[in-house]
């Protein structure tokens, strides 16, 4: 015990203990979590805890609890969001290859339509 204590702070009504142990990690992870709307303990979610507490006998399903409404309306709103951005980026495919199209039909009407060559030089060319 005395190994793992370094020095003990005395407040008054508050007694700190520090120790050799750095938590820094710990604390990164929480603030990490907090940020992106997730629990701060990682074990506070899980199939215990997510799981239903009971199961009626003749096969009714239960109730969806909290946690799992939210999470289905999050997964709801992200499929919708991929849905979405996936059709932005056909699209801007399409766009992208008609402009390209409409380039080279472009480029080829203007070499279609140059001035042709006439009198002599047309005989020497064929």
């Amino acid at each position: 015990m005395s190994i793992l204590l370094k020095n003990i702070v005395i407040l008054p009504q508050i007694q700190l203990v520090s120790r050799g142990l750095s938590s820094t990690p710990i604390l990164l992870s929480k603030h990490w979590r907090e940020e992106r709307g997730l629990s701060i303990n990682r074990n506070a979610e899980g199939i215990l805890t997510d799981a239903p507490d009971f199961t009626y006998l003749d096969g009714r399903p239960t109730p969806l609890l909290q946690k799992q409404k939210k999470r289905m309306l999050r997964q709801r709103e992200f499929a919708s969001k991929i849905v979405e951005m996936c059709s932005e980026l056909d699209f801007a495919k399409e766009r992208y290859n008609y402009i390209e199209a409409s380039k080279e039909q472009e480029r080829q009407n203007v070499i279609a339509n140059r001035l042709k060559t006439k009198g002599n030089a047309l005989n020497k060319k064929k």
